[in-house]
């Protein structure tokens, strides 16, 4: 049955808001809202696969939605359901099979004594890298900087009590690694394709949100820099950190770099609410606060082709208030896929708090 059929109210509507965020995925993209949570994802055939569930939320009291409580708890859910999707995405797009199958055919030409050994190392090499990824964060993002002007203040003594420089200099640096690391992933092909569905998430957003049909004509007209991005909560969080290290007056760089992971709850609230807001208002100061990460989704977002855009539509017409009707699984094949986002209509966006987009 056409998807036309299965929503309700298709009414036109000014531009709103909504609480429906999302995420891009290996060859697909999540949408989740209030009620449902949508993965579509093109496997290796063209076809879209596509999976849908109740959107869990974690049941806490009701101090744990007031805001600047709100934000650190709703930052785990998030996690949770991203990462979920996202190793969920490497299955139904085949890639996952696809490695398996090399990894198959490179153990066929090894000894048995060197199975064992491999399978040994693997049973360790994720916990081991997990580790060894947060300790290189830690170092990079908060002890370096911290280092660094350490050893600034040595060859100028008459700034090492200046906290006030101290925090710009240690955020300016903690922003240029951040940027750092952004462009360099901008350099593999993967995570590019992933930036282009990331940009086809944050259109099929702003079309829904200003009331249009969601086609992929329509989708494709939209802007692809989004106030709700993820990327914008992360540099949020950087330049809030600012505001927060001028607060901790400590010079020993292991002392103050604790201190700093322990104002990590502190920067999560505040850049939350700070991205609602901006979620939710349209004026100068959503604007100047939205600057910094749109300027970064110039990188973190691409121009995505139109089978991308088709999953992103795919995904958020089963997330909309009034969808019903849709399988919990199914493949849809490409001409499937072609008659229904060419031809969808979206009902209006419902005003309601926004949520922070994966």
């Amino acid at each position: 049955m056409p998807a036309l059929r299965r929503v309700k109210g298709y009414l036109m509507a000014k531009s709103k808001y909504t609480n429906i965020g999302g995420q891009a995925l290996l060859e697909g993209v999540m949408m989740r809202g209030s009620v449902h949570t949508a993965m579509a994802v093109r496997n290796m055939a063209g076809d879209v696969e596509i999976e849908m569930y109740p959107t869990v939320r974690s049941q806490r009291p009701a101090i744990c939605k007031k805001p600047f409580i709100r934000g650190i708890f709703g930052l785990i859910d998030s996690l949770s359901i991203g990462y979920k999707c996202l190793m969920r995405s490497a299955d139904l797009s085949g890639m996952a099979a696809e490695e398996e199958a090399e990894k198959e055919a490179r153990r066929a030409k090894k000894s048995k004594f060197a199975l064992k050994a491999e399978d040994l190392l693997e049973k360790f090499m994720m916990p081991i890298a997990t580790v060894l990824a947060v300790v290189l964060a830690v170092l990079l993002f908060m002890y370096l900087p911290v280092q660094l002007y350490t050893w600034l203040s040595m060859a100028f003594p008459a700034i090492a009590q200046n906290y006030f420089l101290r925090s710009v200099f240690e955020g300016v640096i903690r922003i240029v690694i951040f940027l750092a690391y952004v462009m360099a992933t901008a350099l593999m092909k993967d995570i590019r394709r992933t930036y282009q569905y990331h940009g086809a998430e944050h259109k099929t957003i702003f079309c829904y949100e200003k009331g249009l049909p969601l086609t992929v004509e329509n989708v494709r007209a939209q802007k692809r820099f989004h106030p709700r991005c993820g990327t914008s909560f992360l540099v949020l969080m950087l330049l809030v950190g600012i505001i927060v290290s001028m607060f901790i007056r400590v010079d020993n760089p292991f002392l103050r770099t604790g201190l700093k992971i322990l104002t990590f709850p502190v920067l999560i609230s505040i850049g939350y609410e700070l991205i609602q807001y901006a979620g939710r208002h349209d004026n100068r100061l959503t604007r100047i606060i939205s600057a910094p990460g749109v300027a970064i989704q110039h990188i973190t977002t691409r121009e995505p082709d139109d089978g991308m855009i088709q999953c992103a539509i795919e995904s958020m017409m089963r997330v909309v208030p009034g969808a019903e009707g849709y399988a919990e699984r199914e493949t849809l094949s490409r001409a499937a896929v072609d008659a229904e986002t060419g031809a969808q209509t979206a009902p209006s966006a419902p005003a309601g708090e926004p949520a922070v987009e994966r």
